[in-house]
């Protein structure tokens, strides 16, 4: 039997937050945003209104499972997604060799593939 570490719980435990997995998907369409961007990106896009605090302490369990790595600038903070730590969920269960889609899916829009016409 296989044992997770702590590090596994932790992916777990951050992405099972919607709100981490909404700040998340803000990371991966714009990287590198201070604290104030991800708020305001937050408001203005999900209506989310959260304090600072609030989405500070999600950030440092976003942090803390790997999946946001962070680096300073003067006064500022800068927040940056890293989807390693996923990846190295998925290549455990999967041995690194399957595609991440189920067959079906378009790789560009993850949605269902449109049916092929057949040719005439």
């Amino acid at each position: 039997m296989l044992a997770y570490g702590v590090g596994v719980a932790d992916l777990f435990k951050a992405i099972a937050d919607p709100t981490r997995r909404t700040i998340l998907d803000e990371l991966a369409e714009r990287d590198d945003q201070t604290l104030f961007e991800i708020c305001s990106r937050l408001a203005n896009r999900h209506g989310l209104g959260l304090s600072r605090q609030a989405v500070s302490q999600h950030l440092d369990v976003l942090e803390a499972a790997g999946l946001v790595v962070t680096r300073r600038e003067g006064r500022y903070k800068y927040h940056t997604l890293d989807p390693a730590p996923l990846r190295t969920a998925f290549d455990r269960w999967t041995g690194g060799t399957r595609n991440p889609r189920p067959p079906g899916i378009d790789q560009d829009t993850d949605q269902p593939a449109s049916p092929q016409a057949p040719p005439e």
